[in-house]
């Protein structure tokens, strides 16, 4: 046996080593009771947010000299919150409701992360809200809200004797004592403590959701399936639709449908609204939340909920999601005080989209009321007429040469959130549109403008960078100020005969940005791709990123739809059979109805493209296809590394495409062999880039 003496000696070099962390989750829990973020950490630590998220989940260890710095916060942070003050246990937990709680004998701690909805016995009185024995409750932390203290949605299943359960975020369940549809929402409002905080000082706290499983929607009396498959919504003289109007709750014009936003008036400041998603009538679409809606309740809650911490509480599909987010970030209007009254009044919030605007007419679509005025119904206009800022949609001919170098495969490289990296740092308009004739151009002015660049020469074996089928222009066309910024950059002479111009303009998407690049970068550090990897290592990770998580893998799918569908979102055109033509329609009474905002967008993305094109074209690389943000090249092996160009001591080469996880950068798409690609672009005359990944992939784009 050692001696004391000898035990000692060996702890003395333990001691020695340096400074012990605690586990990964304290780490985060002692972070999240000061309310800092991982970005607040890393700023201080002079690293990445991910590294620290890296810290915080176990992936990696902190090394010098950050480790005794980290350490340093940790302790600091340990002292003024010791675990027993900052994490209530079960017992704890339960005394913020009244009454008794359920009859459930607590569960050992590794079974709270999938609660069950097993029969109970029957009690004499229960309230209409308890937290279930041994259901984990997140960490409190500085900043947390008390009203929202559940999470900002529940999803409510019907266990087997008809209880209503509420699954939060945490692994948390709740019981709910209600019969009917309008008191799940006085449950919601009042008890339930659901909800999220406002993004913007100026914005409004995020209602409460409800997501409504099979089994609860049958509980509350809906019907399996809309009948009106067209408009999707709960006929009016159903009983459901005629509790809510008894009970004095109103539903927003879109009705009982599959997001349905149930409210009263708000009194005293107050908002009494809640929203709803039937999960059995389509509510998550697959197409963008992949199989989430057909999960067990509490991984539906984790799904939504991770979505709703990183991006926004989901109220609608992920193109209204992206459209909402907008606001959110930054508001139309703030509080602002009356200089006559001495009261705090509604007023514009500067740098936001404010009202509705009228667009340019060669920025509005053929239904818009300024269009139809000027041109018949059937009109094709042409480029001096209408503007045509989209993605591209480009493939060419193989040269002789190429089809004798002996390439065995084409390989496809696809921009991480090309849209929304488009975005960052974006001018566009906030107010109306100025007409001026034969103005100077100033690429500081973001606007539409007539201009001539026909005379601009590019190689045919790359796409022109001003229109999207990549053929050259023939003549005076309208374009984005991002546009015709990119012919002055390439020195060509521009001389604009005709513009229209907003004087009031700002980087409106920069907030909206930086939170969907971090949710992006955080759902794919969950997923084992981060920031930092060598090449070889990020395409491996990505090779099998989709299966680490399935739920994560769905998270990443709704934040790269709400890019797309949000920017889709600025030009929506009618919907519905009962629009006539030339008469508006209810999207162009929305502030974020700008078209403008659109092109200026997407002539950004593919000038950034072009730009990335043409520094691989100076080092012989060709593209031969593209789809939007996939392009499509030539290679004598399967993968982007058997034919990406880079300089002498291997690093990637400047200015052109990089591998790796950040916006902007890009990833493998897919891989096929030669002599398929020959056959699409010369037999079937078919855009490759839209088939690389398989013959069934969807249009990756816009």
């Amino acid at each position: 046996m050692p001696t004391e003496e000898e035990l000692i000696a060996r702890a003395a070099e333990l001691l020695a080593r340096g400074p012990l962390l605690p586990p990964p989750a304290e780490r985060k829990r002692l972070r999240e009771a000061v309310g800092l973020t991982q970005q607040d950490v890393a700023t201080a630590l002079q690293t990445k947010r991910e590294t620290v998220n890296g810290w915080e989940t176990g992936r990696t260890t902190p090394r010098p000299p950050r480790l005794a710095a980290y350490q340093h916060l940790l302790n600091g942070w340990a002292e003024k919150y010791p675990p027993n003050t900052s994490a209530p246990t079960p017992a704890a937990a339960t005394e913020t409701f009244t009454g008794t709680v359920a009859d459930t004998p607590t569960r050992p701690a590794a079974d709270t992360a999938a609660p069950t909805t097993a029969s109970r016995p029957a009690r004499t009185a229960r309230p209409s809200t308890s937290r279930r024995p041994g259901a984990k409750k997140p960490a409190p932390s500085a900043a947390a809200d008390p009203r929202f203290e559940n999470g900002p949605l529940a999803v409510v299943d019907a266990s087997d004797d008809g209880q209503l359960l509420g699954y939060c975020v945490g692994g948390l369940v709740l019981d709910c004592q209600a019969k009917t549809f309008p008191a799940l929402v006085e449950w919601a409002l009042t008890e339930a403590k659901l909800g999220a905080p406002r993004l913007n000082r100026n914005g409004k706290d995020a209602d409460p959701l409800l997501v409504l499983t099979d089994a609860a929607a049958e509980r509350l009396g809906l019907p399996a399936v809309l009948e009106d498959r067209r408009g999707l919504r709960l006929a009016e003289d159903h009983k459901v639709v005629k509790q809510l109007s008894k009970a004095k709750w109103k539903l927003t014009k879109r009705g009982f449908g599959p997001w349905a936003r149930i409210y009263r008036p708000a009194e005293g400041g107050k908002r009494q609204c809640v929203q709803f998603a039937i999960l059995p009538w389509g509510a998550l679409d697959t197409r963008s939340w992949g199989d989430t809606g057909q999960l067990p309740p509490a991984d539906v809650a984790a799904v939504l909920g991770t979505y709703a911490t990183r991006v926004l509480t989901p109220r609608g599909s992920t193109a209204v999601c992206g459209l909402e987010l907008m606001s959110a970030l930054r508001p139309p209007t703030r509080a602002v005080k009356d200089a006559a009254t001495g009261s705090w009044v509604s007023g514009p919030n500067p740098g936001a989209l404010t009202e509705p605007v009228d667009p340019a007419p060669p920025e509005a679509p053929a239904e818009h009321p300024l269009v139809a005025a000027l041109y018949p119904r059937h009109h094709v206009r042409t480029p001096d007429q209408v503007i045509d800022e989209e993605a591209y949609d480009w493939f060419r001919p193989l040269t002789d040469e190429e089809c004798t170098q002996g390439y065995t495969h084409a390989v496809g490289i696809d921009v991480n959130m090309a849209f929304a990296a488009a975005a960052n740092r974006l001018v566009i308009g906030t107010g109306p549109a100025a007409h001026v004739k034969n103005p100077a151009f100033d690429p500081k002015l973001p606007g539409s403008w007539l201009v001539d660049l026909s005379h601009i020469e590019t190689d045919p074996r790359l796409p022109s960078p001003f229109t999207p089928k990549g053929t050259r222009p023939t003549g005076p066309a309208w374009y984005s100020t991002s546009t015709v910024a990119y012919a002055v950059e390439l020195g060509a002479p521009v001389r604009p005969s005709e513009a229209y111009v907003r004087y009031e303009h700002g980087a409106y998407f920069d907030a909206w940005y930086t939170r969907l690049r971090d949710a992006y970068m955080a759902t794919m550090a969950d997923l084992g791709v981060e920031a930092g990897m060598s090449e070889a290592d990020f395409l491996d990770a990505m090779d099998r990123h989709k299966s680490v998580d399935p739920g994560q893998a769905a998270v990443l799918s709704a934040i790269k739809s709400t890019v797309k569908g949000g920017i889709g979102k600025l030009r929506e055109r009618p919907q519905g059979i009962k629009h006539k033509f030339g008469e508006p329609w209810p999207a162009l009474s929305r502030a974020t109805w700008s078209p403008h905002a659109r092109a200026e967008l997407i002539g950004k993305v593919r000038t950034n493209q072009h730009r990335k094109l043409t520094a691989w074209a100076r080092a012989g690389l060709f593209p031969v296809a593209i789809l939007s943000d996939c392009a499509v090249y030539l290679s004598h092996g399967p993968s982007p590394l058997d034919f990406m160009p880079h300089t002498d001591d291997g690093k990637p080469l400047p200015g052109g495409f990089r591998l790796g996880v950040s916006p902007g950068m890009v990833k493998h798409e897919g891989t096929r062999d030669f002599l398929w690609l020959a056959q699409t672009i010369e037999d079937e005359q078919i855009n490759p880039a839209r088939h690389i990944k398989g013959d069934d992939a969807p249009d990756s784009g816009e």
